[in-house]
């Protein structure tokens, strides 16, 4: 299959959104004691760092917050200057450490809360940042679908479906058997909303609580292209509240993993923070549940998780407190599933997912142009008279139904073979024959 390397334009209702610099601790929305225990800890774990390391490592500038924060904690003897030997100009060059009344207290804080990083943006203003960036409806225009789903074969009736479904920003319920390109679909689409971008924060700051937003995995960093200067901070630093992270709008894919308490916040009894459930680390782009049905919990109770944010956009999380926080809901979810849908929800349900798609096997004839793309695009050598005898001998005869991820997966077999005889791969009836042998297993 050929993939679509061309960037496709995408618009959506959504408003941009630039994090401010920040100039004062009273900017951070965060309280000035907390902000100390938490560069103590810092030192505390990372031993000297020169005013400027730290500014770095909690995101904050140096001028007028980081060092204010240092000002205090030199005058309550919890940091000493270790050396004034200027590596730069100015105090954000001194290297700092921190003294033994101050790993007092930054124990005292790591019982509390283990959290060291970037510092926490409030919960109002992640709430604001999410309505400015919101996904809004995908603006997706025919001749941009076609361009986004020309690497898979899919019936005319069925490709008509898709388009007005991702325009409508509503979830999508894709189901039929496997192996026929319902993730690949998914997937795709989910390239088209990462072509946009969005801020987030490394972590929300909520009742006295951290939650951590950011993580590796999930989300897809966008470089700056602003270089740190030789004596200090980030240009990037000094023209926006780097707390906030850059990244392409998130696709976030979930599968069999899926629990209920994965849907709310998870704390950590021994670090003592939240990690963010899935739904908010998806927020402003699309969050796929794939293999919907195999999940643990029963799927009426997932769904059911879904009624409230699907209708309101708006989730609530439960704080290990009993405290319940109100949070955005701008996820467009989808559910891909193997299984009949009758088998999972009932009908009162399906009829709030307005685009249900299903996405059956290929005809013939798409078999014979799934097959033949797959075979260019992996260098074997294709042949009408060899799938002939393929469909014939390994599908009409044992009445195996066909299956739009077959072709590029006896490709593959055959690379293997013809790699291993030394021989040139194509489809000739003996290294089919070998192939199919070895990728099919009769179940009856």
């Amino acid at each position: 299959m050929s993939e679509v390397s061309t960037t496709i334009p995408l618009q959506t209702t959504g408003s941009s959104f630039q994090p401010k610099p920040i100039a004062s601790i009273d900017q951070t929305g965060l309280g000035i004691l907390w902000l100390q225990d938490l560069t103590l800890k810092t030192l505390y774990y990372s031993g000297v760092m020169t005013g400027f390391s730290i500014a770095e490592t909690l995101c904050l500038p140096f001028s007028g917050v980081t060092d204010q924060i240092l000002l205090e904690l030199k005058k309550e003897k919890f940091v000493e200057v270790r050396s004034s030997q200027q590596m730069g100009v100015g105090e954000g060059a001194f290297v700092y450490a921190i003294t033994e009344a101050g790993m007092i207290r930054a124990k005292e804080a790591i019982e509390r809360c283990q959290y060291v990083g970037p510092a926490p943006v409030t919960l109002k203003n992640y709430v604001q940042a999410c309505m400015k960036q919101t996904r809004g409806h995908f603006a997706v225009t025919n001749r941009v679908m076609r361009q986004i789903l020309s690497h898979l074969v899919l019936p005319e009736k069925t490709f008509q479906k898709v388009g007005p479904a991702v325009n409508s920003g509503l979830p999508i319920f894709l189901y039929g058997p496997s192996g026929n390109g319902k993730t690949s679909i998914a997937r795709s689409i989910g390239k088209l909303v990462t072509e946009q971008e969005i801020f987030i924060p490394h972590a929300i700051f909520v009742e006295g609580q951290v939650i951590l937003v950011y993580d590796s995995v999930n989300h897809q960093p966008v470089e700056d292209n602003e270089h740190k200067t030789n004596n200090g901070p980030s240009l990037a630093a000094m023209r926006r509240d780097t707390r906030w992270v850059k990244v392409k709008r998130p696709f976030v894919v979930v599968g069999g993993e899926l629990t209920l308490d994965g849907l709310d916040l998870v704390f950590d009894d021994t670090n003592k923070y939240y990690e963010a459930p899935f739904q908010i680390k998806a927020n402003g782009g699309i969050l796929l549940i794939d293999d919907f049905g195999r999940q643990m919990v029963h799927p009426r109770d997932l769904l059911n998780r879904w009624i409230v944010p699907l209708e309101n956009h708006i989730d609530y999380l439960t704080l290990h407190t009993g405290k319940k926080i109100e949070v955005p809901f701008d996820v467009m979810v989808m559910f891909s599933t193997n299984l009949p849908p009758s088998e999972l929800v009932d009908e009162a349900f399906l009829r709030r997912l307005r685009h249900k798609i299903e996405i059956g096997n290929p005809t013939f004839d798409e078999f014979r142009e799934i097959f033949k793309r797959s075979a260019i695009a992996l260098g074997v050598g294709y042949s009408d008279d060899g799938l002939a005898y393929l469909l014939k001998e390994w599908y009409l005869k044992q009445k195996r139904n066909l299956r739009g991820s077959h072709p590029s997966e006896l490709c593959s077999q055959i690379l293997d073979i013809a790699h291993y005889l030394g021989i040139q791969p194509a489809m000739t009836v003996d290294l089919l024959e070998r192939a199919a042998q070895s990728y099919f297993v009769n179940l009856s």
